[in-house]
């Protein structure tokens, strides 16, 4: 038995920083309000509390789909710049939706600065890494 032995590529490793990315933003706070300047209790909330998970999601699907080809002996036809870019799609649909629901919800535009939602900033990232990915597997050749 021989297993399919290809390498890894550029654009894969790409794929897997910017899922690493992803995966350490999800970690920080993705929003604050509040602060003990205003006398008010600050509260924060994470990747974890709504459509923001979508973006741990996306980094797991991507480091599990670079890896999916040297799982059996034969390639995988889903190894293609689609597969990256509809998860890159995921990711931004869930970052989107999550932001709007923070900036709404719990206290405006402050709640999302960098220095208040690092979590939020380092998944942006993420994505922009993941995206920029799928567009240099579209243009490897022989993978169109």
């Amino acid at each position: 038995m021989s297993l399919h032995r290809r390498p890894v590529g550029r654009a894969r490793l790409l794929a897997a920083a910017g899922s690493i990315v992803m995966l350490i933003g999800c970690v920080p706070p993705w929003w604050t309000a509040g602060s003990t300047e205003s006398g008010i209790p600050p509260i924060s909330g994470y990747a974890f509390d709504g459509p923001g998970i979508a973006v741990f999601l996306v980094a797991l699907a991507t480091l599990a789909l670079i890896t999916l080809p040297y799982a059996g002996d034969r390639p995988v036809g889903l190894d293609r710049w689609w597969a990256y870019a509809g998860l890159a799609i995921v990711g931004w649909s869930g970052l989107l939706i999550a932001t709007l629901g923070i900036v709404i919800e719990p206290g405006g535009m402050e709640t999302i600065l960098p220095d208040r939602a690092p979590g939020l900033w380092i998944a942006v990232a993420g994505l922009i890494i993941l995206s920029r990915a799928a567009f240099n597997i579209l243009h490897e050749p022989g993978e169109r």
